[in-house]
């Protein structure tokens, strides 16, 4: 079995002790100015790799983070490790009953906040793919996957502006919240079926049977799986050290699932946001247990992939200015109107759509997700994916703002 070199082992932990604490720095500077960790952690890495430090350190950014085969190797392995953690941790914040208990409404605003970004992405798309950066002979999966893309809603990112605003609780703020549920479920399905079908090659199942199994693993792991957990998590809790058992079983199943999604031709970031969303709605996971999982993957592995988007594209010579505006124009108002349209059809009154609307236009840690991973499976040119990840940081900043400042019309057009 071979393993890394005594320099390759100092290289790979000298690497993480560098994107750890350049990601906790900026955090720390995105929470100073009320903004979302992963703004800071996604700078932090812009400015690690080489858009700026291999621009003015060029020798020693190649030493560290380019030359080194094995070493960086290594480090994918950390960030994919990370990235599935993510997914898992973004499935425990669905809340199931959530979504039931807002019913058909929260079915037509994020039914309809997906679909017409999802159009008018693929239309741009498909009739610009040259100019745009999709890729030409994949034109239908590449065009589609652009119209998913600008329509993810950053769940955790809306949940913290809400928390912020007072509006978490309220009427409209878990409306918000279920519709931005619905996105992040269905749009992963989606999401996953396209994967298939641009590599149905790589499990050698085929596309059919792939997307067969895809249904079947999501049918089963929210019913019957579901059910299973919420028979095991008991014995854990009293039989197994806590919260050590826990933790060690809920990531042992969720890599198992990764795995199996993986092996099928889907990418393993849908099994472990599936096996998340059926653990978090066990009444078993107690909200202390949840808390300690956030803190462990959000402070550790979270930020090593964050910050390994900008070790992997020079921000500056992949910068495409027609390119990016047209992404954060077409995807911020295409998703607001989306959400809006869907409010107003449900019978909500024009202020609480224009809050809704901004609410579900905020992107973050998803659509990044998807992006790179459409990145590396040859979907997107880097002058597009450089627009997806600006639309997710624009979008996360400036939704909170907006949905304040929607939410103070609201209450002023009740007290006139």
């Amino acid at each position: 079995m071979e393993t890394l070199s005594h320099h390759e082992v100092i290289n790979l932990l000298l690497q993480l002790a560098l994107m750890l604490i350049m990601a906790r720095l900026f955090a720390e500077l995105a929470r100073k100015l009320k903004q979302p960790a992963v703004v800071g952690e996604i700078i932090a890495g812009i400015i690690m790799g080489p858009t700026i430090f291999g621009l003015v350190f060029p020798e020693l950014f190649e030493g560290l983070f380019v030359t080194n085969v094995q070493t960086n190797i290594a480090l994918d392995g950390f960030v994919q490790i990370s990235v599935v953690l993510l997914l898992f941790i973004a499935g425990i914040e669905v809340d199931l009953q959530v979504v039931w208990g807002q019913g058909k409404n929260a079915l037509k605003i994020g039914l309809t906040s997906m679909i017409i970004p999802i159009l008018g992405g693929f239309v741009l798309a498909y009739a610009f793919p040259e100019f745009l950066g999709v890729n030409i002979n994949d034109r239908i999966i590449a065009s589609t996957f652009f119209g998913l893309s600008i329509s993810i809603t950053a769940l955790a990112v809306i949940a913290r502006i809400l928390m912020d605003l007072d509006l978490f609780k309220t009427k409209t703020g878990l409306l918000i919240i279920a519709g931005a549920i619905v996105v992040d479920v269905v749009g992963w399905i989606i999401f996953s079926v396209i994967l298939s079908l641009a590599d149905s090659g790589k499990a050698g199942l085929g596309v059919w049977p792939t997307i067969g199994l895809t249904l079947f693993f999501t049918v089963f792991m929210l019913t019957v799986g579901k059910g299973l957990i919420n028979k095991v998590l008991p014995w854990t809790n009293k039989n197994l050290a806590w919260p050590g058992g826990l933790i060690s079983l809920s990531l042992a199943i969720c890599f198992i699932a990764a795995s199996f999604t993986e092996y099928i031709g889907i990418h393993a970031i849908f099994g472990a946001f599936i096996i998340g969303v059926a653990l978090g709605d066990s009444e078993h996971l107690t909200e202390k247990a949840k808390e300690i999982l956030h803190h462990f993957i959000n402070n550790i592995f979270a930020p090593i992939f964050f910050v390994s988007i900008g070790l992997k594209v020079n921000f500056i010579e992949g910068f495409d200015p027609m390119v990016v505006g047209i992404v954060v124009i077409v995807g911020f108002f295409t998703k607001y109107f989306g959400a809006y349209l869907g409010s107003r059809f449900a019978g909500f009154k024009r202020n609480t759509a224009m809050v809704i609307g901004f609410g579900l236009s905020a992107r973050g840690s998803m659509d990044i997700i998807l992006a790179l991973i459409a990145l590396e499976y040859g979907l997107v040119s880097e002058s597009l994916f450089i627009g997806l990840v600006i639309l997710a940081l624009l979008s996360s900043i400036v939704s909170g703002p907006l949905m304040s400042w929607s939410e103070k019309l609201k209450l002023s057009n009740k007290l006139g």
